[in-house]
């Protein structure tokens, strides 16, 4: 399976040799930008992948391409920062604003096809979590009101016939309601009702 890595930098021979570089690895795809900007205007369009991003260019830097990134579409890249030597304090920057981890310059090769394998792995983990969670909230959304409301109950630990009391109804009505819900959601017992709905977001998270 082809993986996506994309190429931020400004310097015309670092993006040659990161491009040389990662083109060793048979299965990368490797595209390359000359600026922040001109990867946003593509961003759209492009496969997930991981993102290795320089801090300082002409036009949006490191962090501004990150914030725009957290505020279309932030599971879709996993994103290294590159930055020159001393410059630590602002790759914590760019690491709060989403990056995941950062290099810096001059990098060694290992060390850098390490971290690109890391992204690669968190990457991975991010879009099963969003798969999973939108299958949770599909099973979710094909429950009837009623039916939510049941599972809400359960959710807050309330018996059945506190819940057939909250909603006026019989306990054996919520009994029903329950083992629909149960047999939409596909599970067998309630601590995996509460699983989906966890994934589906219907329990805050701490």
């Amino acid at each position: 399976m082809t993986r996506s890595i994309y190429l931020v930098d400004d310097d015309d021979a670092v993006r040659a040799s990161l491009h040389s570089l990662l083109s060793l690895q048979s299965d990368l795809l490797v595209r390359s930008f000359r600026s922040g900007d001109l990867f946003l205007a593509s961003a759209g369009d492009l496969d997930p992948g991981v993102l290795l991003l320089d801090f300082h260019m002409p036009g949006s830097n490191g962090i501004e391409v990150l914030n725009a990134l957290q505020e279309t579409d932030p599971k879709k890249f996993a994103s290294v920062i590159l930055t020159g030597e001393g410059n630590v304090g602002l790759a914590v920057q760019a690491m709060k604003a989403g990056a995941l981890d950062f290099i810096e310059k001059p990098y060694e090769a290992e060390t850098l096809l390490r971290t690109v394998d890391a992204a690669f792995s968190r990457l991975a983990q991010d879009s099963a979590a969003i798969a999973h969670a939108e299958t949770a909230r599909a099973k979710i959304d094909a429950l009837s009101p009623r039916e939510r409301d049941v599972l809400m109950g359960l959710i807050e630990g309330r018996a059945n016939k506190v819940i057939a009391y909250e909603l006026d109804i019989s306990p054996r009505t919520v009994e029903i309601y329950r083992a629909n819900l149960m047999t939409k959601l596909g599970v067998r017992s309630l601590p995996e009702a509460l699983r989906i709905a966890f994934a589906a977001g219907m329990i805050p998270q701490p």
